[in-house]
């Protein structure tokens, strides 16, 4: 009789065991959701519009040191294009100027659609600069050097600069939205680098200050600037210059990434 007791309480004691460990696991696997969760993020992009047509759009000029190579759009307005200094054998796409002058075959003259363009980058600054509950703030005090940086809003109320290599890390629909109220620096050889299936369509710098990106140095992204916009010697983008003033290159590699857009400006 002793031994037909124990069983009923072994039992037990087993069950109650195996409801423990199911318990641990189902709130590790919740914890474990909660994080890639909290990492993917549900930010919304940033609608580019026409603006989304273009690899380089400045509002006040665009100045170059040659050669640089920009494959996709270029547009300047409402400045005419005797301060546009890029050449149709620089340009994989087409030279958008609202000044009629000039015999270069890659020049269109579009007004109507460059002030279209100009309008939606202004919106698309506005959106990025309107976002509110920032998921990080004031990483590394505005060094963020060294650092990997997971999706979502990020914003830093004063300058940003970035010494060191960074890291993008998420997935390919992954959205990445940087607020900067100062300037934004971006050292000399300095990389910026995605992982995980980030896409630089994806990521969007909205920059209230200047903008100086280093020699040689690697840029991701979309860039909006609400002032000028630098690309030292020999630096590269992988995304678009889209400033309310001024652009400068010098012997720079720019090359779109394709977005979600509206109609083309041609």
């Amino acid at each position: 009789m002793k031994s037909i007791k124990k069983i009923p309480i072994l039992a037990i004691l087993f069950f109650g065991l195996l409801s423990s460990c199911n318990s641990e696991i189902e709130s590790l696997e919740v914890e474990e959701a909660n994080v890639r969760s909290k990492k993917s993020g549900s930010l919304v992009s940033v609608d580019l519009g026409l603006a989304g047509d273009f690899a380089i759009l400045s509002k006040s000029g665009i100045t170059n040191v040659p050669p640089s190579v920009i494959t996709g759009n270029v547009g300047t307005s409402p400045i005419t294009g005797a301060a546009l200094l890029l050449t149709c054998p620089q340009v994989i796409g087409n030279i958008y100027t609202v000044d009629p002058a000039g015999p270069l075959p890659c020049r269109t003259t579009n007004a109507s659609g460059l002030t279209a363009a100009v309008l939606n980058m202004e919106t698309a600054y506005t959106d990025a600069a309107g976002r509110s509950n920032p998921d990080y703030l004031n990483e590394g005090a505005g060094n963020i050097g060294g650092l990997t940086l997971n999706p979502g809003l990020h914003k830093w109320t004063s300058t940003l600069l970035i010494p060191t290599e960074i890291v993008l890390d998420g997935g390919e629909d992954d959205v990445w939205i940087f607020q900067v109220a100062g300037t934004l620096t971006m050292s000399s050889a300095v990389r910026m680098t995605l992982s995980g299936g980030a896409q630089a369509k994806n990521i969007f710098w909205q920059v209230s200050g200047a903008v100086t990106l280093g020699t040689t140095s690697h840029f991701e992204g979309n860039l909006l600037g609400a002032t000028s916009i630098a690309v030292q010697t020999g630096a590269t983008v992988n995304g678009r210059l889209l400033a309310q003033t001024a652009v400068t290159l010098q012997m720079n590699t720019v090359t779109a990434v394709p977005v979600e857009k509206g109609p083309d400006v041609r």
